[in-house]
Protein backbone atom coordinates (compact mmCIF):
# COMPACT_ATOMS: atom_id res chain seq x y z
CA UNK A 1 0.00 0.00 0.00
CA UNK A 2 1.27 3.55 -0.79
CA UNK A 3 2.33 5.43 1.78
CA UNK A 4 0.76 8.74 0.38
CA UNK A 5 -2.64 8.98 -1.18
CA UNK A 6 -4.60 11.52 -2.51
CA UNK A 7 -7.50 10.49 -4.13
CA UNK A 8 -10.51 12.38 -5.90
CA UNK A 9 -9.03 16.00 -4.24
CA UNK A 10 -10.94 19.18 -5.60
CA UNK A 11 -10.31 22.67 -5.04
CA UNK A 12 -12.56 26.07 -6.04
CA UNK A 13 -12.81 29.73 -4.49
CA UNK A 14 -16.18 31.00 -4.84
CA UNK A 15 -17.22 28.24 -7.38
CA UNK A 16 -14.06 29.24 -9.52
CA UNK A 17 -12.61 25.67 -10.05
CA UNK A 18 -8.41 25.61 -9.02
CA UNK A 19 -8.55 22.12 -9.97
CA UNK A 20 -10.23 18.77 -9.85
CA UNK A 21 -10.27 15.22 -9.67
CA UNK A 22 -6.59 15.13 -8.38
CA UNK A 23 -5.39 11.20 -7.17
CA UNK A 24 -1.77 10.46 -6.59
CA UNK A 25 0.03 7.41 -5.12
CA UNK A 26 3.42 8.15 -3.53
CA UNK A 27 5.52 5.00 -2.07
CA UNK A 28 8.45 5.28 1.16
CA UNK A 29 11.50 6.51 -0.42
CA UNK A 30 10.38 7.89 -3.74
CA UNK A 31 10.28 10.96 -5.14
CA UNK A 32 7.28 12.58 -7.25
CA UNK A 33 7.91 15.61 -8.93
CA UNK A 34 4.54 18.15 -9.53
CA UNK A 35 4.70 19.86 -12.36
CA UNK A 36 2.30 22.38 -14.17
CA UNK A 37 1.69 25.96 -15.09
CA UNK A 38 1.44 28.77 -13.21
CA UNK A 39 -1.77 29.62 -11.22
CA UNK A 40 -2.36 25.62 -11.35
CA UNK A 41 -2.76 25.22 -7.78
CA UNK A 42 0.55 23.04 -7.31
CA UNK A 43 1.45 25.17 -4.24
CA UNK A 44 -2.36 25.17 -2.97
CA UNK A 45 -2.35 21.65 -3.44
CA UNK A 46 0.55 21.10 -1.32
CA UNK A 47 -0.89 23.44 1.46
CA UNK A 48 -3.90 20.79 1.47
CA UNK A 49 -2.05 17.75 1.71
CA UNK A 50 -0.35 19.41 4.37
CA UNK A 51 -3.59 20.10 6.39
CA UNK A 52 -3.07 23.96 5.94
CA UNK A 53 -5.69 24.27 3.58
CA UNK A 54 -9.51 22.33 3.52
CA UNK A 55 -9.96 20.67 -0.12
CA UNK A 56 -13.60 21.29 -1.90
CA UNK A 57 -13.52 17.06 -2.41
CA UNK A 58 -11.39 13.99 -1.61
CA UNK A 59 -9.26 12.99 0.80
CA UNK A 60 -5.92 12.28 1.88
CA UNK A 61 -3.96 9.57 3.63
CA UNK A 62 -0.49 9.01 5.05
CA UNK A 63 -0.58 5.66 6.04
CA UNK A 64 -3.78 4.83 8.07
CA UNK A 65 -4.60 8.57 8.93
CA UNK A 66 -6.72 10.87 6.82
CA UNK A 67 -5.55 13.83 7.02
CA UNK A 68 -8.12 15.63 5.76
CA UNK A 69 -10.73 14.36 8.18
CA UNK A 70 -8.55 15.64 11.46
CA UNK A 71 -9.60 18.52 13.51
CA UNK A 72 -7.51 21.58 13.32
CA UNK A 73 -5.75 20.59 16.50
CA UNK A 74 -5.23 16.97 15.36
CA UNK A 75 -4.20 18.36 11.74
CA UNK A 76 -1.32 20.46 13.61
CA UNK A 77 0.20 17.92 16.16
CA UNK A 78 -0.05 15.55 12.96
CA UNK A 79 2.28 17.96 11.05
CA UNK A 80 5.07 18.54 13.92
CA UNK A 81 5.04 14.40 13.85
CA UNK A 82 4.97 13.43 10.56
CA UNK A 83 5.92 16.06 7.99
CA UNK A 84 8.76 17.98 6.68
CA UNK A 85 8.52 21.09 4.79
CA UNK A 86 11.31 22.74 2.81
CA UNK A 87 10.05 26.40 1.44
CA UNK A 88 11.55 28.20 -1.58
CA UNK A 89 12.76 30.99 0.65
CA UNK A 90 14.09 28.91 2.80
CA UNK A 91 12.14 30.43 6.46
CA UNK A 92 15.24 29.98 8.46
CA UNK A 93 14.45 31.93 11.83
CA UNK A 94 17.42 34.85 11.92
CA UNK A 95 17.69 34.83 15.89
CA UNK A 96 18.44 31.37 16.61
CA UNK A 97 21.65 29.77 15.47
CA UNK A 98 21.75 27.32 12.72
CA UNK A 99 21.60 23.94 15.32
CA UNK A 100 18.51 25.42 16.89
CA UNK A 101 17.41 26.37 13.86
CA UNK A 102 17.63 22.35 12.73
CA UNK A 103 16.77 21.08 16.47
CA UNK A 104 13.37 23.15 16.39
CA UNK A 105 11.06 19.81 15.11
CA UNK A 106 12.95 18.09 18.01
CA UNK A 107 12.06 20.98 20.47
CA UNK A 108 8.66 20.94 19.67
CA UNK A 109 7.83 17.29 19.69
CA UNK A 110 9.89 17.34 23.56
CA UNK A 111 12.43 15.31 22.30
CA UNK A 112 15.70 17.57 21.80
CA UNK A 113 18.53 15.39 20.51
CA UNK A 114 22.09 17.43 20.18
CA UNK A 115 23.74 14.38 18.71
CA UNK A 116 20.56 13.73 16.43
CA UNK A 117 20.81 17.68 14.46
CA UNK A 118 24.84 17.36 14.74
CA UNK A 119 24.15 14.17 12.68
CA UNK A 120 21.99 15.81 10.47
CA UNK A 121 24.20 18.60 9.72
CA UNK A 122 27.26 16.61 9.24
CA UNK A 123 24.79 15.02 6.45
CA UNK A 124 24.05 17.73 4.70
CA UNK A 125 27.56 19.23 4.40
CA UNK A 126 27.24 21.90 7.39
CA UNK A 127 29.26 19.78 10.16
CA UNK A 128 30.96 22.56 12.51
CA UNK A 129 28.63 25.32 11.78
CA UNK A 130 26.30 24.61 14.09
CA UNK A 131 26.56 27.85 16.13
CA UNK A 132 26.94 30.12 13.26
CA UNK A 133 24.41 32.68 12.35
CA UNK A 134 21.88 32.55 9.63
CA UNK A 135 22.64 35.86 8.03
CA UNK A 136 26.66 34.71 7.97
CA UNK A 137 25.44 31.92 5.58
CA UNK A 138 25.21 31.45 1.58
CA UNK A 139 22.03 30.77 0.07
CA UNK A 140 22.56 27.14 -0.70
CA UNK A 141 24.21 26.78 2.93
CA UNK A 142 20.72 28.28 4.20
CA UNK A 143 18.35 25.71 2.30
CA UNK A 144 20.98 22.64 3.39
CA UNK A 145 19.86 23.93 7.03
CA UNK A 146 15.81 23.56 5.89
CA UNK A 147 16.66 20.25 4.39
CA UNK A 148 18.39 19.20 7.72
CA UNK A 149 15.46 21.09 9.67
CA UNK A 150 12.89 18.90 7.96
CA UNK A 151 14.19 15.54 8.39
CA UNK A 152 15.49 15.77 11.89
CA UNK A 153 12.57 14.29 13.17
CA UNK A 154 12.57 11.53 10.41
CA UNK A 155 8.93 12.35 9.48
CA UNK A 156 6.85 9.98 7.78
CA UNK A 157 6.08 12.70 4.44
CA UNK A 158 8.65 16.01 3.11
CA UNK A 159 6.61 18.00 1.16
CA UNK A 160 8.97 20.51 -1.23
CA UNK A 161 7.56 23.65 -2.27
CA UNK A 162 10.44 25.29 -5.05
CA UNK A 163 13.15 24.12 -2.86
CA UNK A 164 15.73 25.30 -5.34
CA UNK A 165 13.94 28.43 -6.79
CA UNK A 166 16.41 31.15 -5.37
CA UNK A 167 19.32 29.05 -5.71
CA UNK A 168 22.23 29.16 -9.21
CA UNK A 169 22.02 26.57 -11.00
CA UNK A 170 25.32 24.68 -9.82
CA UNK A 171 24.15 24.91 -5.76
CA UNK A 172 20.58 23.52 -7.21
CA UNK A 173 22.14 20.79 -8.28
CA UNK A 174 23.71 19.78 -5.03
CA UNK A 175 20.66 20.36 -2.97
CA UNK A 176 18.24 18.62 -4.95
CA UNK A 177 20.79 15.64 -4.47
CA UNK A 178 21.27 15.96 -0.68
CA UNK A 179 17.29 16.14 -0.42
CA UNK A 180 16.75 12.91 -2.49
CA UNK A 181 19.51 11.11 -0.28
CA UNK A 182 18.25 12.15 2.86
CA UNK A 183 14.65 11.11 1.72
CA UNK A 184 15.90 7.92 0.58
CA UNK A 185 17.63 7.14 3.70
CA UNK A 186 14.56 7.72 5.90
CA UNK A 187 12.29 6.11 3.24
CA UNK A 188 10.01 9.09 3.44
CA UNK A 189 7.57 9.88 0.54
CA UNK A 190 8.25 13.13 -0.93
CA UNK A 191 6.30 15.02 -2.97
CA UNK A 192 8.04 18.21 -4.69
CA UNK A 193 6.11 21.04 -6.45
CA UNK A 194 8.69 22.53 -9.77
CA UNK A 195 9.03 24.45 -12.18
CA UNK A 196 12.71 23.60 -12.68
CA UNK A 197 13.12 21.30 -15.59
CA UNK A 198 16.52 19.92 -13.86
CA UNK A 199 14.22 19.65 -10.41
CA UNK A 200 11.93 17.45 -11.93
CA UNK A 201 14.50 14.89 -13.31
CA UNK A 202 16.05 14.26 -10.19
CA UNK A 203 12.73 12.94 -9.19
CA UNK A 204 11.10 8.81 -9.48
CA UNK A 205 8.13 9.84 -11.29
CA UNK A 206 6.92 13.36 -12.85
CA UNK A 207 3.60 14.50 -12.87
CA UNK A 208 1.54 17.48 -14.36
CA UNK A 209 -1.13 19.35 -12.13
CA UNK A 210 -3.95 20.72 -14.68
CA UNK A 211 -7.14 22.04 -13.79
CA UNK A 212 -8.62 18.61 -14.82
CA UNK A 213 -6.52 16.81 -12.39
CA UNK A 214 -2.92 14.88 -12.86
CA UNK A 215 -1.26 14.04 -16.43
CA UNK A 216 1.57 11.44 -15.83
Amino acid sequence: MSLLRITGLSKHYGGEPVFADVSLFVEPAEIVALVGESGVGKSTLLHIVAGLEAPSDGCVMLGDTEITALGEAQQAHWRRAQLGFVFQAFHVLPHLSVAHNVGLPLMLLGRPDGTRVAQMLASVGLDGLGTRAPRTLSGGQLQRVAIARALVHAPALVLADEPTGNLDAATATRVLALLVEQVRAQRSACLLVTHSIAAAQAADRVLQLTAQGIVA
